[in-house]
């Protein structure tokens, strides 16, 4: 029996140490090649950055890995990796505010405080990658909802809901199956954006700096009124309430709308040679209540996963890649706005892009979605409110009222 047991003794450590010898060992210093998880939106604009540093890194290459094009697929993605502490991947784009809810699970590193200089960052920007005052990220890619138009059809664009419906009953009489308004209204992450800045845009906000909600407001009702008296009255196409970036983008460029909200990213699509608007589309800030709205702050952070095998690596590439240099060149490639102050007056992009100071403006003024560690819980909730709302399965009010209870007890949490 003595001897059986050591017999197995010995093949159970003869089994694990061969397993042991398939596996790569951790490089002690924490270098060696590293995996960027990023949107395929951004692909070619990566790309170019990441060759730059694979030329002069041949023992540290790094690896594009491509995330879903939906941001709630994105997220389960990089919970899925970081609850199994996987080493897949190593730096890791993630939606801004996610940044709370990895950094409270331990699922990134914290970064030094002198990794940024707060001055070439746009002051937004730099507080999303915190958590309670400590540096979890860097800030690399940020942006507000803007309104695209029809600058071909229209003279000047609108600064109020008002003046917007004003604006389409002159125009659309005239321009056969065109459509007034779309924005990102199907179920998912857009929804909450676009539920936000419409509830700020009348005036109010989701969730104040407390952390406490305030659905109960007349702003909120107004906010959420927009939205769901514009697809009952045909303002919004029904098929409107579907559309996420891709299904607003193909509206503008099919010639279905004269006006959309969308990201800055858009821009550069739709004014590209081989686009049938080509020339024909502007943008300007989101219309209010009673004035100009105010945006959702997006953007994305760059973040080292808890359980790369070669963090010192990443590192040294995140400081490359959110460089001034090298966010510049994204910059001329990809029309999604970077974090850094200096490049909104750069002259050759402002150039190409003519909206970056009104932009810069914007995001300072822009307001964040609601800062959770259970964020997907809240933004959950928010779906799963205001959709019935739109849908007309659910009243304004009773979709509100429920809402307060909710977030209420969650940000509590």
């Amino acid at each position: 029996m003595t001897r059986a047991l050591a017999l197995a003794c010995a093949l159970v450590l003869a089994a694990t140490a061969a397993c042991g010898a398939d596996e790569e060992p951790a490089a002690a210093d924490g270098r060696g090649p590293i995996t960027l998880t990023d949107t395929q939106s951004h692909e070619e604009a990566t790309r170019k950055i990441i060759d730059a540093w694979n030329a002069t890194h041949p023992d540290e290459k790094v690896t594009l890995d491509i995330q879903p094009k939906d941001a709630d697929s994105q997220r389960q993605r990089l919970i899925n990796n970081a609850q199994t502490k996987s080493d897949a991947m190593d730096v890791m784009m993630l939606d801004a505010v996610w940044t709370a809810e990895f950094a409270a699970n331990r699922w990134v590193e914290e970064l030094p405080a002198d990794t940024v200089k707060a001055d070439e960052l746009l002051a937004p920007t730099l507080e999303t990658a915190k958590y309670r005052g400590k540096l979890y990220a860097l800030p690399w890619l940020t942006g507000t909802g803007l309104l695209y138009y029809r600058k071909d059809l229209v003279d000047k664009a609108p600064t109020t809901w008002a003046e917007m419906k004003e604006i389409c009953a002159e125009v659309l009489p005239k321009q056969e199956g065109m459509s007034c308004y779309v924005g990102l209204l199907d179920k998912y992450e857009g929804l909450t954006v676009s539920f936000s800045e419409a509830v700020q845009s009348a005036g109010g906000t989701v969730v104040d700096d407390s952390g406490t909600p305030h659905l109960d407001t007349d702003a909120a009702k107004e906010g959420l009124n927009f939205l769901v008296d514009g697809l009952k009255s045909g303002m919004i196409p029904k098929e409107g309430i579907t559309f996420k970036e891709d299904e607003v983008k193909n509206a503008l460029q099919g010639g279905k709308v004269l006006f959309a909200r969308s990201w800055a990213s858009l821009y550069g699509t739709a004014n590209a040679p081989d686009s049938p608007v080509a020339g024909k589309v502007d943008v300007a800030p989101i219309p209010g209540l009673d004035g100009l709205g105010s945006g959702t702050l997006g953007g994305a952070n760059l973040a080292i996963s808890a359980f790369s095998r070669h963090k010192e690596t990443a590192r040294e590439f995140l400081a490359f890649l959110t460089s001034a240099e090298q966010l510049k060149t994204w910059a001329t490639i990809n029309s999604t706005p970077v974090a850094r102050t200096s490049l909104y007056e750069d002259a050759q992009l402002v150039e190409k892009y003519p909206y970056l100071p009104s932009l810069k403006d914007g995001i300072l003024a822009a307001k964040p979605r609601p800062v959770a560690v259970k964020y997907g819980d809240v933004t959950a909730a928010i779906q799963n409110a205001v959709y019935p709302a739109l849908s007309g399965e659910v009243a304004v009010e009773q979709a509100l009222s429920g809402l307060q209870q909710q977030l209420a007890g969650l940000l509590k949490q």
